[in-house]
């Protein structure tokens, strides 16, 4: 049987023009690549598999965010034979269908497949993000490897928060078929049974705190993923001011956030005067300094959610008017892209 490729190299999550257009989240979008790029070649991956979430922003795209993106585009293009390009939600215009996409230029590189519509081929799936109920032909779907770009129950969207389940949507069980099933989406590596979510490209903001496994997955062909962690990454860490002080070569590099809890009885200057210090020698991007007073603990246990989406629609649906139809409100939220 022919295959799709021999040895993959896959990543997602990659957010261009995050943090409103940071330049540089851009800087560290490009090490990535070059970093992705060098890995790749090592491991003699000719196929590069993006599986959504190019960009943050789904309304817009600065003029900057744009150029980097075009550059990225070529340096991948220029590395690998093949390139699948999956669209994932943050890439689209609206929120349940897939017509308008901020992506689109993409399809002008001469080695990208953009896959926007379900794609199946040599025993591999590759599947944008499903609307409406396109989940029920994905079940469907016979194939050695699934790729896509997936928003399952029961998986974490980071260390604490666990994606609910509502219910009349994709769920593991339905992809139980395929040896792996591959997905972007969720940005907090993790695996249960056949899938996997490989993690996204970096960590992104405090949501990530000392989640570091983030980086690449490496796929020959009837072998086991390959995970590979981008060691330069941003770290965002959170610790005391006492750790601080007794091991802070360790804890201090030139791409950390941090936020320091202050649990040592000192004054507002000697306090200051330390992270100055330390933000200078290290060059870290980020030291707040947090009273222990206003630091609430976080108790343990997992934390269930709605999303901002359907919080928003059920308080529309509560609405009694008879001016107003509130069907004629839903598909107004609908419409509007939230950034």
């Amino acid at each position: 049987m022919s295959q799709l490729f021999k040895t993959a190299a896959c990543f997602t999550d990659i957010h261009y023009g995050l943090k409103q257009n940071s330049r540089l989240h851009l800087q560290d979008c490009e090490r990535y690549i070059d970093w992705f790029i060098a890995e790749a070649k090592a491991r003699n991956a000719e196929t590069c598999i993006f599986l959504g979430d190019w960009n943050h922003h789904r309304a817009s795209i600065s003029v900057a965010t744009m150029n980097a993106s075009i550059k990225d585009f070529k340096k991948l293009n220029d590395a690998f034979e093949t390139v699948y390009f999956i669209t994932g939600n943050h890439d689209l215009y609206y929120k349940d269908k897939r017509e308008l996409n901020s992506i689109e230029y993409a399809r002008d590189m001469s080695n990208f497949v953009m896959v926007d519509e379900h794609f199946l081929q040599d025993d591999v799936a590759i599947i944008p993000w499903l609307v409406g109920d396109e989940y029920k032909q994905v079940a469907k779907m016979q194939c050695k490897y699934m790729f896509g770009h997936f928003e399952l129950p029961y998986f974490k969207m980071n260390a604490m928060v666990e994606m609910p389940d509502h219910g009349g949507g994709i769920n593991d069980k339905m992809l139980s078929g395929p040896e792996y099933v591959f997905s972007g989406h969720f940005h907090k590596r993790q695996f249960k049974n056949n899938i996997h979510y490989i993690g996204n490209a970096f960590p992104h903001n405090y949501a990530d705190v000392d989640d570091n496994e983030r980086g690449a997955m490496f796929l020959t062909w009837d072998e086991e993923p390959l995970y590979v962690n981008w060691t330069e990454c941003p770290k965002y860490k959170v610790f005391t001011l006492k750790q601080l002080l007794d091991d802070h070569a360790s804890l201090l590099d030139e791409y950390t956030y941090a936020r320091v809890k202050l649990d040592i009885s000192i004054s507002y200057e000697e306090a200051n005067f330390i992270r100055e210090k330390m933000a200078e020698q290290y060059k870290v991007r980020e030291l707040q300094l947090i009273p222990i007073k206003e630091e609430e603990e976080y108790e343990g246990g997992d934390i269930s959610f709605e999303s901002v989406d359907q919080i928003v629609i059920q308080q529309l649906e509560t609405i009694e008017s008879n001016t107003v139809e509130k069907e004629q409100l839903i598909n107004i939220y609908n419409s509007i892209e939230i950034e």
